[in-house]
Parts: structure tokens; sequence; C-alpha cells
């Protein structure tokens, strides 16, 4: 083992040495790298000596809103501890870098055992939280070396993974470190079991009960309700070329009774103005609205971020993109509105859409055809909509409870 940890992070320098180069040409690549170099600081800065601390690690945007309800719960029962927030993405980072959720908030240094042991001296949290599917070997011998209690959140295992495959040994061995795993489903509490784990507990995933609090909150949105009326609108959110391909072919052939909202993933200027420029329908912006009668526009497209999850409460039919080629983004969000989701075709490893595609709440779509009978067979039978979209929100409402579960658990251990 002692071998093969010395081998992998030796490829972590190396490609933390590649990644420096690759960073002078993208600009994503240099917040990844850039962000980094201030970690340790911002640490020594903002955590005051002798804290008592819990740290938790997410990847990005998707595994950080698994984690909020913990967070929140944590932030609430334990006013005492300091919350440090790691992110492995700038797609997260750069979003979340200012959340009150969290005391601090940085980007998780590369997995060398140095970086992981000075990482661990500078706070020594009393309690360390993995969400779902990040497991790194260094990070994850250090807390084990120092007794920390380590927890993986809303994890989903399966077959493909290396921990299951005969030459996974060293990964295998890398999962001791967790004193508890908290698991979406039986087939990866089954999983673990086969390979000596124990440890686990079917929790469901947190995703759930943070979706179900959006229900509470005051969703009202001024310029939605002057915009859709009292007419059909369909949100499209996350959208991506492939999904957008799609969307504006039906939109520019629709009749101007549908209302059209598009939130794209990409909101730079110029991918903006190309949707518009594909659209034949009267279009507005949301930046754009000062001054203008938004009712007289067919569609809206929101060229800004953080509106989405609100925006969703309006729809009568959403679609989420990402399911073509990039990974589909959240369907739970639209979904607790009770309302029937789209999507692409690609959505294997996203559990809640797996099953929502088999009680028929989700609906994948190939191409532009099935886009379009999708769409029609809504329009012309209005009643199926909420038939649908109950299917959504009843799956949500039957999954809660997994914030509980692992609080419980955690009360154990501060």
């Amino acid at each position: 083992m002692m071998l093969l940890r010395f081998v992998y992070t030796i490829l972590i320098k190396l490609s933390w040495y590649g990644l420096h180069v690759i960073a002078l040409f993208n600009p994503k690549i240099n917040l990844f790298v850039s962000g980094r170099k201030k970690t340790f600081s911002e640490l020594k800065t903002k955590l005051p000596s002798g804290s008592k601390s819990i740290w938790m690690h997410v990847a990005s945007l998707g595994e950080f809103e698994q984690g909020l309800p913990i967070l929140e719960r944590l932030k609430s029962a334990y006013p005492e501890y300091k919350i440090v927030l790691t992110f492995f993405s700038p797609s997260g980072y750069e979003v979340k870098k200012n959340t009150s959720a969290a005391d601090v908030v940085v980007y998780l240094p590369m997995d060398t055992l140095s970086n992981a042991a000075y990482f661990l001296e500078i706070f020594n949290p009393k309690l360390a939280i993995f969400i779902k599917y990040e497991i790194w070997p260094n990070y994850l011998h250090h807390l084990r070396q120092r007794n920390i209690p380590t927890l993986l959140v809303s994890g989903r295992f399966s077959k493909k993974q290396i921990y299951f495959k005969s030459f996974g040994g060293f990964m295998r061995n890398s999962l001791r470190a967790f004193s508890h795993f908290f698991v979406q489903d039986e087939g990866s509490k089954a999983l673990l079991g086969s390979i000596g784990f124990k440890n686990s507990t079917v929790s469901g995933d947190t995703r759930f009960d943070r979706v179900s609090e959006i229900l509470k909150q005051d969703n009202h949105l001024d310029f939605m309700s002057k915009f859709k009326e009292d007419l059909f609108c369909l949100v499209a959110g996350s959208t991506w070329p492939e999904d957008e391909e799609i969307l504006i072919n039906f939109i520019n052939d629709a009749p101007d009774s549908i209302k059209f909202v598009l939130a794209p993933h990409q909101i730079k200027q110029a991918h903006i103005e190309n949707i518009t420029k594909a659209l034949t329908k009267k279009t507005v912006c949301y930046t754009q609205l000062k001054g203008e009668d938004v009712s007289l526009f067919n569609v809206l497209i929101i060229d800004t971020i953080g509106l989405l999850t609100k925006i969703y409460s309006y729809a009568d039919v959403a679609y989420v993109g990402g399911g073509f080629a990039t990974g589909l983004h959240n369907t739970l969000e639209p979904a607790v509105f009770g309302v029937p989701v789209i999507i692409g075709p690609h959505f294997e490893g996203f559990k809640e859409a797996e099953d929502l595609v088999d009680a028929k709440g989700i609906l994948p779509i190939h191409n532009q055809e099935s886009f379009t009978s999708i769409m029609n067979s809504f329009l012309a039978n209005p009643t199926s909509i909420a038939k649908t979209g109950k299917i959504n929100s009843d799956y949500i409402a039957n999954n809660l409870g997994a914030t509980i579960l692992i609080m419980d658990h955690i009360k154990e251990i501060l």
C-alpha cells in the first residue's frame, strides 16, 4: 500500500504541475490553480487559534446542495463550532464562496500527503463530512491517523467503481477512514457489505430535505407573474446548446399563447446573443426588463444566476438541461413544485431521475420529434400535466428525513 500511495501522490503532483501550464490558456483551470494557492493563508486568517471546527468537503454545486441541509443544522445546533467548507471545482466555489452556511469557504488543496497533513494541522476538525463521491486517499489517510470521525453523506456506489474491482485495493483501503457511510439506496449498502464494510445506513438523499424547504419560502416574482399571466408556461433551466437547439425549434413553431422561459447554464453575452438571434418570437432578457412590459413578450431569457429555483414555481412543464452530453442538472428543484419534467436521454447515475423516469413523472427525450410529441400531448390534454406532476411531488414527499437521521448520528460524536 505504501508503494501505491507513493505512486498516487507522484501522479497528483505531476497533474498539479500540468494544470499550471493549462491555466495559462484556460480561465476555469486558472481559477482552479490560483484559488488553491490561497487556501492555507485563508484558513490561518479566518480561523482563530484554538477554534473548534467541523469540516465538510463537496465537489461542486450539486454536492453543495446535498450538504447544505447538514450545514444549516450544524450552524444552528453547534454555534460554538466553526464550519470549514471546501470545494474541488471552481463551478461550485465561485458561486458559493460567500455562502453564510459556513464560516470559511476555500478550495481543497491537491491530495498530496504533505498538503493533507498541513491542512489538518491548521484546524484539526472534530468531525469531517464528505459528500457523495468525494474519496481522496491522502486526506482520508491522515483523518484516520488522527482518529477524526469521518462520514460519507448521500453516498452512492455502483459495481463499476474501482472499490469493487480486483485491482482496487488501494482505493478500497481508503474507505476504512470512514467511521460511517450514509448511502442513498440498498444497492450501495449491499456493495459496501460485499467488501467488508458493515458500518452503513440507508438514509436516502439529503437533497430531498433541501428542496422541500423551497416550498416554505416566498417564491413570488413580480416579473414572472406579469410575464406568465394565465398562459401555459414552459421553464427550461440549466440548458446547454444541445438542449437549446431542440427548444428553439419548438418555440419558433409554437403558438403565441405559450410562454417560454430559458435559463441557460452559460450566460456569457455572446451565447445569450446567439440564442436571441435564433428565436423568431418576441424575446427579452431579464437584465433588459427595466421599463419593458414583460407581458408583451413570448420568450424570457434569464441571463443571470440565482432566480431559477423560484421561476420553476411558475412552470406548467419544466425542462432540465444537461441530459444530452454534459451531465444532467437538478431535476428535484422543478419536481418539488409538482410539475412534469422533461430531460435529455442520458440520466444514468442520477437515482432520482432513474426513479422518476420509471414512475413516468420525468420524461426523457432523444430528439426533436420526441420533445415535440411530449409537449403536444401535454398541450392537448392539460389534465395529464397535474397527474404527471403529482408523481414528482409525491416522490419527494416520500423520501424526506435523511438530514434528521444523519444529525442524530452526529449528536453522538460532538
